[in-house]
């Protein structure tokens, strides 16, 4: 009798333990379900933003509109004012059926004199390939430097009065501490190959010569600047040395020198100059899909590198 009464114990015991493997397992597996189905859902609303934005970046929609392609912030190869994404929001507009006019919108204090002139370039080149789309700059608070540099590749330059514009010039600049670490009573030590690899090391003393190489580099794209605004402005200009002498004006006093042609914003532009109220943001910005993929694409290259051991520091 007890003996039966333990089998059956033992049998009910394993008959619990095995239902609630198969509940544990039947959880799991609508566990596993839920959680593939909210990842799926989340990478289905990634690809809907994306295609959303290339959508609306293509401007199809049947009617003539203003393209607009904002340049904000610091021209530079890492910022979002580089050359690539500024040309690319370009060439779509361009590249538009629909587009009537396009308006670079600039609010910039510059950057590099590269990235500027790859953009310059390529407004030229559209320019001249599709002759019938006028491009003009409008200038928010502030267009300066490499800013103006982009701006005088335009049809025409608009700008508010109180618009802060010019700085055409070039500077590089930096510090020395070559008394402090005496007076700290600190050794430089630096070695290099190549006579003078180090000559902007600001721990040691200037050469004369060295300046002199540096003052000649700053001269050389300089005169770019300056051709490059001649290039584009023509007679508008004012003949007047201050205009290169990396000062800035207000929109008003531009107006004056000929740096701008006339006073106005984009709205204003778009609806009294090219004659076509709708814009169309054509702007090229990095959605998250794109800057998953870069990241991906940069994991994955640090990885490769690192296996094969190859690095330049």
């Amino acid at each position: 009798m007890n003996e039966n009464s333990d089998s059956k114990m033992e049998q009910k015991l394993v008959n619990q333990l095995a239902r609630e493997f198969l509940q544990e397992q039947r959880s799991q597996r609508r566990w596993s379900v839920f959680f593939k189905g909210l990842l799926a859902l989340y990478l289905f609303s990634f690809l809907a933003i994306y295609i959303s934005g290339q959508w609306q970046n293509s401007g199809f929609g049947g009617e003539k509109h203003t393209a607009l392609i904002d340049i904000q912030g610091v021209i530079a190869m890492e910022s979002e004012a580089n050359a690539d994404y500024i040309a690319s929001g370009l060439r779509a507009a361009f590249e538009d059926k629909n587009t009537a006019g396009v308006i670079v919108r600039i609010n910039s204090p510059g950057g590099s004199p590269v990235q500027s002139g790859y953009i310059n370039d390529e407004i030229r080149r559209l320019r001249e390939k599709y002759p019938e789309i006028p491009l003009y700059a409008v200038i928010g608070d502030l267009c300066a430097s490499g800013g103006y540099y982009i701006a005088s590749a335009a049809d025409k330059i608009y700008a508010d009065k109180a618009s802060l514009v010019g700085s055409i010039g070039v500077i590089m600049s930096g510090f020395g501490f070559v008394d402090s670490i005496k007076k700290l009573g600190v050794e430089r030590r630096v070695r290099h190959a190549g006579e003078s690899k180090a000559f902007l090391d600001p721990f040691s003393p200037q050469k004369e010569e060295e300046m002199a190489h540096v003052d000649k580099l700053l001269d050389g794209v300089y005169q770019q600047f300056i051709d490059t605004v001649k290039q584009g402005r023509g007679d508008r200009l004012v003949k007047d040395d201050k205009i290169f002498s990396g000062l800035i004006w207000t929109g008003e006093q531009s107006l004056e020198l000929g740096l701008v042609d006339e006073l106005g914003s984009a709205g204003y532009v778009a609806r009294e100059v090219i004659g076509v109220e709708d814009i169309v943001d054509f702007t090229f910005r990095e959605n998250y899909l794109d800057r998953f993929a870069g990241s991906l694409g940069a994991s994955i290259a640090n990885r490769l590198g690192t296996a094969l051991n190859y690095q330049l520091k």
